[in-house]
């Protein structure tokens, strides 16, 4: 079937925006040189130990003629003579290749007990060197991959999202991410992490591959000609979009070619919903069901189901309720949806879906750190991440696997991008870091540690950027093998919001903690509301100091379902915490239905 003008406007509505699609400029790739290694300082047992950590076992080196040199039984009874000294634990363990002695100092020995035993050690004659026997953790290795030096996003220490080191933990193994875009063209830097995904494109005219659904996500090129998608627009190439996006998260790396995904352990399951001119909500919403482990009727059960979600795509308008059914029945089955917040250069409130609740909304930066010039912004961004800004010089874009076909699929390459599409996988990417190092983190969890283990913009956001720069060694360090749950407190005594002006308050008593609350306290809010624009809500800590959760503004969309982060290190941890919500307009009604503290 062919499409009327005004349904092509509707489709392209809903299109991707990726401002500048530029093909890789050749180059000659830098190969990473380490620096040269370091002369061996003069061991000194204590100031080798790792910082603020005394060390529990000690490496002694006996001078040759000595018989602890030689002798377990005499290196014991040394190590006893020093015990008897010191009044501290000194026990001989064994014997090293090189022939000193290893000696452990019994349990959590401070820095002054150390300290003592290390002195009579050094004033034996008969000692050659005492160091500490130091725990090594793995280093950040740079990917051998030809064209990591490009990828500044990942490494650059001004913009870049600090990914090398988050790999000493985890590089994203056992986590699928799903990328709800165009569809997958064969790429060898990443087919060894597809797994399979699904075509839901069901109007032929849009799928362009002679067919509706079905199991096969192949991308067959999305071009276009002049005012085909609507009368004025001119004629595109085929952007190979997903293909894209799933490199910067999950291309192979360490393979001697091509670029390093953000998340090269996990793997990647392509769900295709957007072809010639975009792509319908209708099947959006069936793919972000499907993706994270729901039922859509005619479509087999999902056998790579993802707990993280990728959709680098957008329109305008408000939020709809079908579409947020969808992502909120994706969170509530466990799946972070990560989402491209436009690059219209305007309020995120106008961009779908990425003002919807419970997702993870994701702002550009260049490469000096600041809003690139498309992104969209405002109070509604939850986090910014590297997507590139290619006025000044391609490189400075994104780099990441493609196709070389203008129309449909030919060589494979590399291209420099620019976009919040580019930005928001390098996010997903990090959610899957996370739930890779930490299985038990939630969604909202995951978007609350990305927030607070963000850092501050190096460069300048005009009209709202999130919680900063995206870090993801930090924020993979602050999640790994912590507990994935606080202490929560809650109310589920529901207060109706009425539209008259007057602020209604709903308390919890907190009890039971020491100290302060937390620096990233979660407040978890459950609100219905018709217009949630015309809602401002505070928390309101027991000192009656009070922390802006949310600001009226121009939002249409229904309700307020989400969590907030907030630094409230200052405040006392016990005591009644409140949550005041104020309606500022009339006509709309609401009722808060619950809320809660998770310290």
């Amino acid at each position: 079937m062919r499409t009327s003008p005004e349904l092509r406007r509707k489709l392209i509505s809903v299109a991707v925006v990726s401002a500048a699609l530029l093909t890789a400029a050749p180059a000659a790739v830098a190969v990473a040189q380490e620096s040269a290694p370091r002369p061996a300082a003069v061991p000194a047992a204590l100031t080798e130990a790792a910082p603020g950590a005394p060390a529990e076992r000690l490496i002694v080196g006996y001078r040759s003629g000595a018989a602890e040199a030689k002798s377990n039984k005499a290196a014991a009874a040394d190590a006893e003579t020093k015990a008897e000294k010191t009044g501290e634990d000194v026990d001989f363990q064994r014997r090293l290749g090189t022939g000193a002695a290893l000696v452990e100092l019994g349990t959590n020995p401070t820095r002054t007990s150390v300290a003592d035993v290390v002195a009579q050690y050094e004033a034996d004659p008969q000692v050659a060197y005492v160091v500490p026997d130091r725990l090594n953790k793995p280093t950040a290795v740079t990917p051998n991959d030809t064209d990591y030096s490009k990828q500044w996003d990942l490494f650059e220490s001004t913009a870049g999202m600090n990914v090398p080191a988050a790999w000493d933990t985890t590089t994203g193994s056992g986590v699928t991410v799903a990328v709800i875009d165009t569809g997958y063209v064969t790429h060898s830097d990443l087919a060894a992490n597809i797994v399979g995904g699904y075509d839901f494109i069901s109007d032929t005219a849009v799928s362009v591959d002679g067919n509706g659904r079905d199991s096969n996500p192949a991308d067959p090129g999305d071009w276009y000609n002049a005012n085909e998608c609507g009368q004025g627009i001119p004629a595109s190439g085929s952007s190979w979009h997903g293909t894209h996006v799933a490199g910067t998260i999950a291309a192979a790396t360490n393979n001697g070619k091509g670029v390093a995904g953000i998340a090269y352990g996990a793997k990647i399951s392509p769900v295709r919903v957007l072809g010639k001119c975009g792509g319908y909500d209708s099947d959006i919403i069936d793919a972000i069901t499907w993706a994270s482990g729901g039922t859509v009727s005619g479509v087999p059960a999902n056998t790579n189901v993802a707990k993280v979600i990728n959709m680098s795509l957008g329109g305008g308008g408000a939020c709809s309720t079908a579409t947020q059914s969808a992502i909120t029945g994706a969170v509530n089955r466990g799946t972070s949806v990560v989402v491209a917040a436009g690059n219209e250069n305007q309020n995120v409130s106008n961009s779908s879906p990425a003002n919807c609740n419970n997702v993870i909304s994701v702002a550009a930066t260049n490469r000096a750190g600041s809003r690139a010039s498309y992104s969209n912004y405002g109070s509604l961004v939850d986090i910014s991440a590297p997507g590139g800004e290619t006025r000044t010089s391609t490189a400075n874009g994104i780099l990441s696997t493609l196709n070389s076909g203008t129309k449909t699929p030919s060589s494979e390459n590399y291209a420099y991008y620019q976009g919040t599409s580019m930005a928001t996988p390098h996010v997903a990417g990090l959610a899957a870091l996370m739930k890779s190092a930490n299985s038990a983190l939630t969604p909202a969890q995951i978007e609350s540690a990305i927030k607070a283990n963000a850092r501050a913009l190096p460069g300048t956001c005009s009209g709202g950027c999130g919680a900063g720069l995206a870090d993801a060694a930090k924020t993979v360090q602050a999640v790994k093998g912590g507990t994935s749950t606080g202490t929560t407190f809650s109310s589920t005594s529901a207060v109706a919001v009425p539209d008259d002006g007057a602020a209604i308050e709903s308390p919890i008593s907190v009890t039971g903690r020491s100290g302060n609350a937390p620096s990233a306290l979660q407040v978890g809010v459950d609100i219905t509301h018709t217009y949630r624009g015309d809602l401002v809500i505070d928390l309101v800590a027991p000192d009656g100091s009070t922390y802006r959760l949310k600001s009226a503004a121009s939002d249409s969309a229904d309700d307020v379902k989400t969590t907030y982060t907030v630094n409230a290190s200052s405040e006392s941890a016990n005591g009644t915490w409140k949550l005041r919500v104020q309606d500022t307009a009339a006509q709309d009604t609401g009722t808060l239905n619950s809320w809660k503290l998770t310290f």
